[in-house]
């Protein structure tokens, strides 16, 4: 069989599209447009890519975007400072710390440091704290991203199998929150999980969040599975050219699964277009906007 491919840019133009409506809105009700402050601290390549596109998004949806671009070599203490001032500035409805940070800052102290109600990358332990006990809270973006993914997909998820592979606070625990609120069996897995293969093998939905390329081999899927791919891993190519691969073996996954989304195109997408909604929803909750349910 061949997968049908999850359109992850089609899908984040259409989320991007709908938040663009509702800023509009918002701005004729308040007076103001909805504001995303962006701290990046160094020149780390790749992290001044995400910030470029995220403040590019920020602008097209109609928001303000607040870039700081701050030294590698910047103390903790100034980094928190920073933070704090972005708090308390009524522009700023949502605060991302793009990371990772240099090695002589902690990026928990940086983290705690926001005002989960302006941590719109849902990285706050309250904000984690919130999703743990199904409260209303902020999402990380990349998961919340896979979550509407899957369910344009497959609709209802009541009593379906899951297996997330990987643990991480920014993916794989708040991914299988997630789950377990749609009334999914969830199962987290890892790589030093045993016989892994035949753990993934009985599930319904995979999401591969482990960090390393190619890991989840077609032979691991049931047929007809739903495979997420959160993995972005820059590999060697032939004449020292490099592209990117995600978690999962595409090439045989494909043959295997009933959906799944590419690398790149699937997922990453989606990652910057629910930035820009939780950042909506952050300015629409501080200003008493009333948004759709299903933004």
């Amino acid at each position: 069989m061949s997968a049908r491919i999850i359109d992850g840019k089609a899908a984040a133009a259409a989320l991007r599209a709908r938040a663009a409506v509702e800023v509009a809105k918002f701005r004729v009700a308040t007076g103001r447009a909805p504001g995303l402050a962006v701290v990046l601290v160094g020149d780390d390549p790749a992290s001044a890519v995400y910030v470029r596109s995220k403040g590019k998004a920020t602008l097209e949806a109609g928001m303000q975007s607040f870039e700081h671009k701050l030294p590698v070599d910047i103390s903790e203490g100034d980094l928190v400072d920073l933070v704090y001032e972005l708090n308390t500035d009524p522009a700023v409805d949502g605060i991302l710390v793009q990371l990772p940070l240099p090695d002589h800052i902690d990026a928990n102290q940086v983290i705690t440091a926001i005002d989960p109600d302006k941590d719109v990358d849902g990285f706050h332990p309250v904000n984690a704290g919130r999703l743990a006990i199904g409260l209303p809270g902020f999402v990380p973006c990349t998961p919340l991203g896979c979550l509407k993914l899957l369910k344009a997909e497959l609709g209802d998820l009541s009593g379906k199998e899951a297996v997330v592979v990987g643990r991480s606070n920014i993916v794989g625990k708040p991914m299988a929150m997630l789950l377990l609120a749609e009334h999914c069996t969830v199962t987290i897995a890892h790589s030093r999980t045993r016989d892994l293969p035949d753990i993934v093998r009985r599930a319904d939905i995979v999401v591969a969040a482990v960090g390393r390329p190619a890991m989840v081999q077609g032979d691991w899927l049931a047929p007809g599975a739903t495979v997420i791919d959160v993995g972005i891993n820059r590999v060697a190519g032939e004449g020292g050219n490099s592209h990117l691969v995600g978690d999962v073996d595409f090439a045989s996954a494909s043959k295997v699964a009933g959906a799944i989304t590419p690398v790149p195109g699937g997922v990453g997408p989606m990652t910057i277009a629910c930035l820009i909604r939780n950042t909506l929803v952050s300015a629409a909750r501080r200003d008493g906007f009333s948004l759709p349910e299903d933004l």
